[in-house]
C-alpha cells in the first residue's frame, strides 16, 4: 500500500477502517457517526480516488456502503439519515460516473433495493409523507441517487433479468409519482426557480431511465407494467395539458423532450388497450406543435399573397435574390447561398441529419433547437398513436387536421398540416408529413368514404363527421398542392407527392367539390411544365410528379369535369402540339422521351389510365398515341439510356422491355376503348330474369378490364362506330402486331395477346378476312408458347374470342380452340389453369348458345363432334378437383352443357353410355350470321362412364368443398340443368338430394348472392311432376325463408346492397310454388298451406297494395312499366286462384272466399 498514491490510500483507509467497525452490529446512531468521519467527510477525494482503484475494489466498497445505508433506512426515525444521505448519494454518484463497474445480477439487486430505501428516507420521510419541494438538497440528492441508477443500469443491462427491468420500471413510475401534480409547476416563480428545476431535473431522469428500459427490453416486459407505464405518462401528460402555456426554457425543454421521447418509446410498441388513454393523449400532444413558436413572431415560414383556390397557380412573393451584405454576422463566400432561399422559409432550418448544423457561421440557437426536438417527439407520438389503432384514431382527425384556411398560419391553432407547411426546422416538418401519411394510410382510407365536401356555408353547433371529413380532405388538398408548388427540398417534395396519392386514393371525389379533381390535375400538370428548377433529380421529382397523375386519372367514378378538361385540350388542338401545354400533350411528350426511360414508363402508365377511365379522349387521340407506339418499337438499341447504377447491358435491355410493355398496355387500352369492349358477350338467357317481381334487380356485374363509359353510356356500338374501330384494329394488326407478338421479351408477347382480350364480336365481323384469321392464329400459337404468362394471356383471349357467334362457321377453329384449353388445362401452373377453366367454360356456353353455327356452311361429323364434348366434359370434371378459381369455371362449364344436352336414355343411373344431343331451341340468334336449324346435334356417346352421374356428383361435393364463387356457380349450373326439357327430374334418384342442396343454400348461407341464386334455381322446374317428392320440402322451406325474411340477422355488411334482390327473388319463387299448389293433392301439403293461409293472405295483399311500385328509372318508357305491372297482376291472379282450388279441395270454403276477395282487389 505504500506504493499507493496517496488518494487510493484514503480510500482504503476509510473503507478498511469502516468495514472493521461495523462488523459487530453497532448502533445505527454509530454507523452514521462513522459514515460520517470516514467516508462522507472527504467524499470529493474519495471521488477523486477512484478511477485509481481496481474496480472490483471500488464495487465492493460501494456495495458496503448501500447495505449499511439499507439497514439504517428501515429505522422508524429516520430524519436524522437525511443529511448523511445527500452526501452519500453525491458520493455514489460521483464513484459510478468515474468508474467503469462490472455489475452482476447480485450486486445490481442490492443496489436497486438500497436506492429504493434511500429514496423512500429522502422524499417521504424527509416532509412527513409530503413532497420534499422546498429542500433543494433533497432534490438533488434524487437526481443524483437516479442518476447513479441509470448509469448502473448501463453497466449491468447484459445481466438484468426481466423481473429485475421490471423490478426497476415500477421503482422509477413510483418516484415520478411522488413528483407528479400540481407540484411540477406550484413554484415556478423567480424566487422558487431554482427548486422547480430541480424537480424538472428529477424527472427529466426518470423518463430517461423510463425510455432507456422500454428501449432495451420493452418487448419482454408484461401487459400490467406497461398499462402502468402509460397511467402514469398519461397523469403527467394531463398536468402538463392543464397550462395554457407551455414554458420555454432550458431546464423544462429537456423535461419536455424527455417526457414525450419516453412516451414514444412506450407508444412504439404498444401493450394493451389504448382507446381510453388516446383521445386525452391527443389534446396534450397537439399543444406541444406550437411548442417554442408562440413568441417568435419570425419562427414560422409564413405563407402569404396566395389564392384560396385548390390548384391556383399563383407565384410566391418575390424572394430577394442578391449577394449584398445583410445585418448580420460576416458569412465566408464559401458559405453564402446564391440561389433562392426556400419560398416557404424566411428563417433558415435545419437540412443536416444532426440537430442542430452550421448556419452559414451563425451563432446556432440552443434553445430552439431543443423546442424543435420537443416539437418533434410530440409529432412522433401521434403517429405512434395513429399506428397503434388507426381505424379508432380516424375521430381525432378534427384535432390535428386543418378544416380551413390551410394557408393562414395561426400561433394558437397549429395542426399537423401547418407543421408542414410553416414550421422552420426540417426534421419537424418531415414528421408531420409521415404523421398525415400514416392518418390516410390503412384503415383510414374506408373511413373516408363517408366524407362530403358541402362549401364554404357555415354550419350549426353540430357538424357531421362526414362533413368536418370533407373539410378536412379539401385543406389537405390545398396545402399539399401549395407544398409541392413552392417547395425545393427534394426530401420534402417527395413526401409532398406521397401525401398527394394517398389523398388521391383516399378522397371520394364524387361527394366532394366537382372541380376538385380537375384542379388537382391541371395543378400538378403546371408543376410538371414548370420543370423543377430548384430540384438537382429532376427527373426523380417529374416521376413522382407523373404517377400522381396516373392515380389523379384512374380514380373512379370518372369525373365529368377532367373529361371535359381533356376534351377542351384536344378541341383547342393541344394534342396535336400547337400548343405545348395541357394534360394530354404532356403525357405524349414525356412518353417519347426513350433517353429517360422511367419518365417514359410513368408517361404511359398515366396515359392508360386516361384510355380506361376516359375512353372517348384517346379515341379521338388514336393517331397520336399509334404514332408515338410505332417509334417506340422502331427505335434502336442504342438509344442513349440513363441509368444510375450497373452497366451492364441486360439492364438496358430489361428497362427497354419496360417502356415497350407499357406502350403495349397503352395500346391494349385503346383498342379496348375504340372498340366499345365491355367484357366477354353476354349469351345468358336465363329464364328466371324474366319474372316482373325480378327483372328491375338484375346487377350489372362491374368489368375491371373494361373501359369506363359512365360518362357516356352508350346503348350500342352503330355500325358507323364498329367500321372505325375495325379500321383502327386493321392498322394495329397490320403495323404494330406483327412486331410485338414475336418479340423475344415473354411480357411483350403477353401485353400483345392480351390485346386479343379486348375485342367484340360487333368490331370482329367488320375485319378483313385475313385479319381475323391473324387474330384466331396468334392467339393459337400463343398457347403454346414456352412462357406461362404467354399462354395465360393467350387462354384469356381465346376465351374472348370463344363468344363471338362467327367462330362458329369454321370446325377447325372451334377444335384448335377446344385442344389449346384442354392442354393448358393441364398445365402444372395455377396461374395458367385459371384462365384455361375460364376460355373452357366460355365455350361451352357458347356452344350451348351456338350450336346452329357448327352446322353453318358446312357437315359436321358425329363422330367428330362428340369428341369435341366429350373432351370438354372430361376437361371440366378434372378441373372440378382443382382449387376453388378453377373449380368455379369447371363447374359454370359442366353447368352450360348440361342446359343444351337431350338425353335419348332417362334412365337415372345406367352402366351403358348417355346418349345425348344438343338442343337447338334455345339457340341464340346472332344478326346476318346465324339462321335456325330444323335438325338437332347428331346423337354422340360419351364413353363407358355415366357423364350424367358425374356431374350431378361434382355439382353436390363443390358445395360442401368450395368457397362462395363455387357455390354460386353450382346453383346456377342447377338452374341450367333444370331448364334442360329432356331430363325428368322425376325419375332422377339424385333429384331429391340436388334440391335439398339448394335449401340448405337457400336458408343457411350467409352470402346473399349464393340464396339469390338458391332460390332462382328453385323456380325453374315449370311443373308438379319435375319437384317429384321434393315439392312439399320444398314449399315449406321457401316459405318459412320467406316468413322470417325481415327478422333475419346479415352477417355481413357487403350483403346490404343484396338484400332486395333477394327478397325480390324469394317473392317470385313463392309465387311460383304457390301457383303449382292446385295440381298437388298431397294431404300434408293442403295442411301445410291451411295452417300458413292468414301468413300467405297478408303476404299477398303486401304485394297487391305494392304492385304499382315498380322501382323503374325515370327513363323507361311508359309501355315498359305498364307491360311489367299487367305480368305482376297476372301472376298474382294465378297464384291466389292456385291457392283457392287448394281451399276449396280440401273443404275450407271460408279461406277460398277470403282470397276470392283478395283476387277481386286485381280486376
Amino acid at each position: 500500500m505504500s506504493s499507493a498514491p496517496a488518494p487510493a490510500r484514503s480510500w482504503r483507509t476509510a473503507f478498511l477502517t469502516l468495514r472493521d467497525e461495523s462488523l459487530g452490529s453497532p448502533p445505527r446512531a454509530t454507523v452514521l457517526r462513522l459514515l460520517s468521519q470516514l467516508v462522507l467527510s472527504q467524499s470529493d477525494s474519495l471521488i477523486a480516488a477512484a478511477p485509481e482503484l481496481p474496480p472490483d475494489e471500488v464495487l465492493s466498497d460501494l456495495m458496503l456502503l448501500m447495505e449499511l445505508a439499507r439497514s439504517i433506512s428501515y429505522s422508524e426515525c429516520a430524519e436524522d439519515a437525511i443529511q448523511p444521505f445527500t452526501k452519500l448519494s453525491h458520493l455514489i454518484h460521483g464513484v459510478t460516473h468515474c468508474s467503469f463497474l462490472k455489475l452482476n445480477s447480485a450486486s445490481w439487486v442490492v443496489f436497486l433495493d438500497s436506492f429504493k430505501r434511500i429514496l423512500h428516507v429522502l422524499i417521504v420521510k424527509s416532509k412527513g409523507e409530503c413532497l420534499p419541494i422546498g429542500n433543494a438538497a433533497v432534490i438533488k440528492a434524487t437526481k443524483q441517487c437516479l442518476e447513479s441508477l441509470r448509469r448502473l443500469f448501463v453497466l449491468c443491462q447484459t445481466a438484468a433479468s426481466m423481473s429485475e427491468n421490471e423490478q426497476l420500471l415500477k421503482f422509477t413510475l413510483q418516484v415520478v409519482g411522488y413528483f407528479q401534480g400540481e407540484s411540477i409547476y406550484s413554484f415556478y416563480p423567480s424566487e422558487n426557480h431554482t427548486i422547480f428545476g430541480g424537480v424538472c431535473e428529477v424527472l427529466t431522469v426518470a423518463f430517461s431511465m423510463i425510455g432507456e428500459v422500454y428501449l432495451r427490453a420493452g418487448s419482454s416486459l408484461s401487459v400490467d407494467i406497461s398499462q402502468s407505464t402509460i397511467e402514469v405518462l398519461r397523469k403527467v401528460m394531463d398536468v402538463v395539458a392543464s397550462q395554457n402555456l407551455l414554458l420555454e426554457d432550458n431546464i423544462i425543454a429537456m423535461f419536455y423532450i424527455e417526457l414525450l421521447h419516453c412516451l414514444h418509446l412506450v407508444l412504439t410498441e404498444p401493450k394493451g388497450y389504448l382507446a381510453e388513454h388516446v383521445a386525452g393523449l391527443v389534446a396534450a400532444l397537439r399543444i406541444f406543435l406550437r411548442y417554442g413558436l408562440v413568441n417568435k413572431s419570425h419562427g414560422m415560414n409564413q405563407a402569404t399573397n396566395h389564392t384560396k383556390e385548390v390548384g391556383s397557380t399563383s407565384q410566391n412573393p418575390q424572394v430577394e435574390v442578391s449577394n449584398r451584405p445583410r445585418n448580420g454576422p460576416y458569412r465566408p463566400p464559401h458559405l453564402r447561398k446564391n440561389i433562392v432561399e426556400n419560398r416557404l422559409c424566411k428563417d433558415e432550418f435545419i437540412s443536416s441529419d444532426s440537430d442542430s448544423s452550421d448556419n452559414d457561421g451563425t451563432m446556432v440557437d440552443t434553445r430552439g433547437v431543443k423546442f424543435a426536438k420537443a416539437r418533434l417527439a410530440a409529432i412522433l407520438c401521434i403517429q405512434d398513436l395513429c399506428r397503434a389503432d388507426p381505424k379508432l384514431f380516424t375521430a381525432q382527425w378534427t384535432m390535428l387536421l386543418p378544416s380551413n384556411d390551410v394557408l393562414q398560419h395561426r400561433k394558437y391553432d397549429i395542426t399537423l398540416m401547418s407543421c408542414l407547411l410553416f414550421d422552420p426546422h426540417l426534421k419537424v416538418r418531415i414528421a408531420a408529413g409521415s404523421t398525415i401519411m400514416a392518418l390516410l394510410n390503412g384503415p383510414a382510407s374506408v373511413s373516408l368514404q363517408v366524407a362530403e365536401y358541402r362549401g364554404q356555408s357555415k354550419c350549426g353547433s353540430f357538424t357531421a363527421l362526414s362533413v368536418s371529413l370533407g373539410h378536412i380532405l379539401m385543406q389537405l388538398h390545398l396545402g399539399t398542392l401549395y407544398l409541392i408548388k413552392h417547395e425545393t427540398n427534394s426530401r420534402l417534395l417527395a413526401l409532398a407527392f406521397k401525401i398527394l396519392t394517398l389523398l388521391l386514393s383516399s378522397t371520394p371525389y364524387s361527394r366532394m367539390s366537382g372541380d376538385l379533381l380537375s384542379k388537382v390535375i391541371s395543378s400538378v400538370q403546371v408543376t410538371i411544365d414548370e420543370g423543377f428548377p430548384f430540384q438537382s433529380d429532376r427527373n426523380s421529382s417529374l416521376a413522382d410528379a407523373l404517377n400522381c397523375l396516373t392515380i389523379a386519372l384512374s380514380v373512379s367514378p370518372s369525373s365529368t369535369c377532367v373529361n371535359d378538361m381533356l376534351l377542351g385540350e384536344i378541341s383547342t388542338g393541344s394534342v396535336e402540339g400547337q400548343q405545348r401545354s395541357g394534360v394530354l400533350n404532356s403525357l405524349f411528350r414525356y412518353s417519347e422521351q426513350l433517353s429517360s426511360p422511367l419518365i417514359s414508363i410513368e408517361a404511359f402508365q398515366a396515359l392508360k389510365a386516361v384510355a380506361h377511365n376516359y375512353p372517348k379522349v384517346m379515341t379521338l387521340c388514336w393517331e397520336r398515341v399509334s404514332y408515338i407506339i410505332a417509334g417506340v418499337l422502331s427505335s434502336s438499341s442504342d438509344v442513349p439510356v440513363r441509368l444510375w447504377r450497373g452497366d451492364v447491358e441486360n439492364a438496358v435491355a430489361q428497362i427497354k422491355e419496360r417502356v415497350i410493355t407499357a406502350a403495349v398496355k397503352v395500346l391494349d387500352e385503346c383498342l379496348r376503348a375504340i372498340s366499345g369492349f365491355k367484357g366477354t358477350e353476354d349469351l345468358s338467357n336465363d329464364k328466371f330474369l324474366d319474372s316482373p317481381f325480378t327483372s328491375g334487380y338484375v346487377k350489372t356485374k362491374a368489368i375491371s378490364s373494361a373501359p369506363s363509359y359512365s360518362l357516356e353510356s352508350p346503348a350500342s356500338i352503330k355500325d358507323d362506330s364498329c367500321h372505325l374501330a375495325s379500321q383502327r384494329w386493321v392498322e394495329a394488326t397490320t403495323k404494330h402486331m406483327p412486331i410485338i407478338i414475336k418479340h423475344s421479351s415473354a411480357t411483350v408477347r403477353a401485353a400483345s395477346v392480351t390485346c386479343f382480350a379486348g375485342m367484340t364480336s360487333s368490331v370482329f365481323v367488320f375485319l378483313p378476312k385475313d385479319r381475323q384469321e391473324f387474330i384466331i392464329n396468334s392467339s393459337i400459337n400463343a398457347a403454346v408458347d414456352e412462357v406461362p404468362s404467354v399462354r395465360s394471356a393467350a387462354c384469356r383471349a381465346i376465351g374472348v374470342i370463344a363468344c363471338f357467334p362467327e367462330i362458329y362457321h369454321s370446325t377447325e377453329v372451334l377444335e384448335k380452340f377446344i385442344h389449346a384449353v384442354d392442354q393448358n388445362a393441364h398445365n402444372s401452373l395455377v396461374s395458367v389453369r385459371i384462365p384455361a377453366s375460364w376460355a373452357l367454360a366460355n365455350i361451352c356456353d357458347s356452344l350451348s348458345h351456338c350450336m346452329d353455327a357448327l352446322h353453318a356452311g358446312s357437315s359436321i361429323e358425329s363422330r367428330k363432334s362428340s369428341e369435341l364434348i366429350s373432351l370438354l366434359v372430361g376437361s371440366a370434371l378434372r378441373l372440378a378437383r382443382d382449387n376453388d378459381k378453377v373449380k368455379a369455371n369447371a363447374v359454370r362449364a359442366l353447368g352450360n352443357l348440361s342446359k343444351s344436352v337431350q338425353f335419348t336414355s332417362q334412365q337415372p343411373v345406367t352402366d351403358n353410355p348417355v346418349d345425348f344431343k344438343i338442343e337447338n331451341n334455345r339457340a341464340k340468334e346472332s344478326k346476318g350470321h346465324m339462321k335456325e336449324m330444323s335438325d338437332s346435334f347428331p346423337s354422340a356417346s360419351l364413353g363407358g362412364f355415366d357423364w350424367l352421374g358425374q356431374m350431378v356428383h361434382t355439382f353436390l361435393s363443390c358445395v360442401t368443398t368450395g368457397n362462395v364463387k363455387v357455390q354460386w356457380n353450382v346453383c346456377h349450373a342447377l338452374s341450367n340443368l333444370f331448364y334442360n326439357k329432356t331430363l325428368k327430374l322425376q325419375d332422377m334418384d339424385w333429384a331429391s338430394s340436388v334440391f335439398s342442396i339448394l335449401l340448405l343454400l337457400l336458408r343457411d348461407s350467409s352470402n346473399f348472392k349464393i340464396r339469390i341464386q338458391a332460390a332462382a334455381a328453385l323456380a325453374v322446374p315449370e311443373t308438379i311432376n319435375d319437384y317429384g317428392k321434393s315439392y312439399y320440402d320444398v314449399i315449406k322451406s321457401v316459405e318459412h325463408v320467406v316468413e322470417n325474411f325481415k327478422s333475419d340477422q346479415m352477417s355481413e355488411p357487403s350483403n346490404f346492397k343484396y338484400r332486395i334482390a333477394l327478397e325480390k327473388q324469394l317473392t317470385s319463387t313463392m309465387l311460383h310454388l304457390l301457383g303449382l299448389a292446385a295440381r298437388c293433392d298431397h294431404h300434408a301439403i293442403q295442411e301445410f298451406l291451411v295452417k300458413k293461409a292468414s301468413f300467405i293472405e297478408v303476404w299477398i295483399k303486401d304485394l297487391c297494395s305494392s304492385i304499382g311500385d315498380t322501382s323503374q328509372s325515370v327513363n323507361e318508357a311508359t309501355h315498359v312499366v305498364s307491360s311489367i305491372t299487367d305480368k305482376k297482376k297476372d301472376v298474382l291472379l294465378g297464384t291466389i286462384q292456385s291457392l283457392i282450388e287448394v281451399y276449396e279441395n280440401s273443404n275450407h270454403r271460408v279461406l277460398a272466399q277470403r282470397f276470392n276477395r283478395l283476387a277481386s282487389t286485381l280486376l
